[in-house]
């Protein structure tokens, strides 16, 4: 990702540089910004326009790092594209003659040239440091055939003390900690342990791989096959958005909790000094959830209710003896869910997503990861303040396993089809709810 956002500075750079540049030669002065005006016009305009083209032709990608051609090619065509945008730009509005034709071309045929040249140096450097990819791939050796993939980490599963229960959260959590950053994960088992495997994997939100020989013996279709040490894998996970979403997804985030976190700051203020005037405890409420990758994660709230309760083994009721004054109209507000907008700017959760659970909820007299061992597929991606559950009205406490197993399919159907416009559809229905003053 850093190399990414790197290559993405590295073209406005070039451009803005060689606009610059040319322009300075063409009008004879470094300094008079007057005279450098024309030039520059056309390198201000250029550059969001090339930056959007690229973006969503995917001119940075994964693969266009270790690819110079196609990285290049891609960029020249965005170039090209671009210029014939501000050409029929220019035209509409009628600043053709305030556009220096000459001092264009040669700016942008000269920054075609460079970004072509970066492209190739970059991708020798990529290849050299971590090899014909860049993917941060990891292997788990859990008793299976042993085996050494190049430009790959190796871990031993007893040695490390990682191990697919689930049952388990805090397994489940040490495990996260290795596949932070991975972008592929490939476990060597025993037959008997690949189903758990498979499932662990499946709420990683990364593409994971199972090793299964035999279907490297009888040639079957749809496995991933490593040549280069004689090894096939069954491919039981994948990660549930690209690059492009995800920076998207986050961007997004960042925009709406800062600006959020502005406009309801006299709000969080006044609830904080109520809470305090009221039994002197403590302003938030801090409990261990399970986030994505089913990595532990403390998430914020404003405190609302006395004592603690640190697995949140007790839902809390209506008539709960335990809510405060002030916490039974923060509640009823969704007020107490406010600073959780600090987990998203963190990046413990987004704005949208499955909601995070306590560990000791349960459906029932079962806990969540009891009732479907597809609960920990929704864990995929970050946790959200709200989610397409809430939205569709599956809160509040879950009596029966039916009660989870509606939240489940719709966190499900939310994962498996994220768009950016689900997420703005799902905030607008939010704040429709908290408008009628419904509980989350």
């Amino acid at each position: 990702m850093q190399t990414y956002l790197f290559l993405v500075a590295l073209d406005a750079a070039i451009l803005l540089s060689v606009f610059y540049a040319v322009s300075a030669v063409y009008f004879g002065t470094f300094t008079e910004l007057a005279r450098l005006e024309s030039g520059m016009l056309s390198a201000y305009v250029n550059l969001p326009l090339y930056l959007t083209v690229a973006m969503y032709s995917g001119t940075y990608s994964r693969s266009g790092l270790t690819d110079w051609q196609l990285s290049a090619m891609k960029a020249i065509v965005a170039l090209f594209v671009s210029a014939a945008l501000l050409s029929l730009f220019a035209f509409f509005i009628k600043i053709n003659a305030e556009l220096s034709r000459l001092v264009f071309v040669l700016a942008m045929m000269i920054s075609a040239t460079i970004m072509v040249a970066a492209r190739v140096m970059m991708a020798k450097a990529i290849v050299r440091h971590w090899g014909p990819s860049a993917i941060n791939r990891l292997v788990i050796l859990a008793g299976g055939p042993e085996f050494k993939l190049p430009h790959s980490y190796h871990v031993d599963a007893e040695v490390h003390g990682l191990i697919p229960d689930f049952n388990d959260p805090q397994a489940l959590d040490r495990l996260s900690k290795y596949l932070r950053n991975m972008d592929e994960v490939i476990v060597s088992c025993q037959e008997g342990d690949r189903p758990a495997w498979s499932q662990v994997l499946k709420g990683t939100g990364i593409h994971g791989e199972v090793t299964h020989q035999l279907s490297r013996e009888i040639g079957a279709i749809g496995v991933v096959h490593h040549d280069d040490v004689g090894v096939s894998a069954l491919k039981v996970s994948a990660r549930q958005l690209g690059l492009r979403a995800r920076a998207t997804k986050r961007i997004f985030d960042l925009a709406v909790a800062g600006g959020a976190l502005l406009f309801l700051s006299p709000i969080m203020l006044i609830t904080a000094l109520l809470i305090k005037l009221e039994d002197g405890g403590p302003l938030f409420f801090v409990q261990r959830r399970m986030g994505r990758g089913n990595e532990f994660f403390d998430i914020l709230k404003f405190r609302s209710m006395r004592g603690s309760d640190a697995n949140g083994e007790r839902s809390a009721t209506l008539d709960d003896d335990r809510i405060t004054r002030i916490g039974r109209f923060i509640r009823r507000t969704s007020i107490d869910e406010l600073p959780q907008l600090i987990n998203v700017l963190i990046g413990d959760m987004s704005m949208v997503g499955p909601r995070p659970h306590a560990l000791g909820s349960k459906a029932g007299s079962k806990l969540f990861w009891q009732v479907d061992h597809k609960y920990w597929q929704r864990h995929g991606l970050r946790p959200g303040i709200t989610g397409l559950a809430q939205i569709r009205g599956h809160r509040g406490a879950t009596d029966t396993e039916d009660h989870l197993t509606d939240r489940l399919l719709a966190d499900l159907e939310y994962v498996e089809g994220w768009r950016l416009w689900r997420d703005i559809g799902i905030l607008i229905s939010t704040l429709r709810v908290l408008t009628h003053n419904r509980a989350f």
